[in-house]
């Protein structure tokens, strides 16, 4: 569990990626909700070299990942979380300042950081070397910087950002973890405590192992440098 053939859920998912991506993909993201909650789900897989055609009707830049519940489709890994979460619990249904919390931090993670984690992830790693990302990278590094400085004195003394775990923790936890890569959390220690303990549960653990289990069988024989 939650892994079932015959679960109403279905989870689309790269059946392989690089060795840099491996860990890092955002079907991470409704794989670690749909574990927390005990929620069953399938797996549909799909190259991430040459994605099928007919995908982009679902996903229309053929990302993962896709969720399909029933008869309702969500694509954007923020949407699988809301409606993975008010299914099954991660997310309050009933208006107040529990949901509002929830919400505006599970988007803050998706709108105030992520979009430098991907600029980020773009000169350090893609464009590593040339001329005009050398030239990027300290001012990007310090912007971010600023931004995960606020989010530790907002993040406080407490465990998890809207006080109870939630579809929040699982979107910043998986934002945070690609700058961990870049030693950013290593002068924020309550980042790095918080980030340390999302990794620790054992529904991230499962969640993690259960994607990246693919990889290895499904390697290509002459790998490509990126997807």
């Amino acid at each position: 569990m939650p892994i079932d053939p015959h679960a109403p859920i279905e989870i689309t998912a790269f059946e392989w990626v690089p060795p840099f991506a491996e860990g890092f993909v955002r079907d991470l993201r409704p794989r670690w909700a749909c574990e927390e909650m005990d929620l069953p789900y399938r797996e549909r897989l799909i190259s991430a070299i040459k994605r099928p055609d007919w995908y982009f009707e679902e996903q229309p830049w053929g990302q993962v990942p896709h969720v399909r519940d029933g008869e309702i489709a969500i694509f954007e890994s923020g949407a699988t979380l809301i409606h993975l979460g008010e299914k099954g619990g991660l997310l309050p249904r009933e208006n107040g300042q529990a949901r509002a919390s929830v919400l505006s931090w599970t988007l803050a993670a998706f709108s105030s950081i992520e979009p430098m984690t991907f600029e980020l992830g773009n000169v350090a790693l893609f464009s590593r070397g040339e001329e005009w990302a050398t030239l990027r990278k300290p001012g990007l590094v310090a912007a971010l910087g600023k931004r995960l400085d606020r989010l530790e004195t907002a993040l406080d003394a407490r465990d998890w950002l809207a006080d109870a775990f939630s579809i929040a923790d699982i979107a910043m936890v998986t934002v945070l973890r690609e700058v961990a890569r870049e030693g950013l959390l290593d002068t924020r220690p309550r980042l790095a405590a918080y980030v340390e303990r999302g990794e620790v549960r054992p529904a991230f653990q499962t969640a993690i192992a259960d994607q990246i289990r693919h990889f290895a069988a499904n390697a290509p024989a002459r790998a490509p440098q990126g997807v």
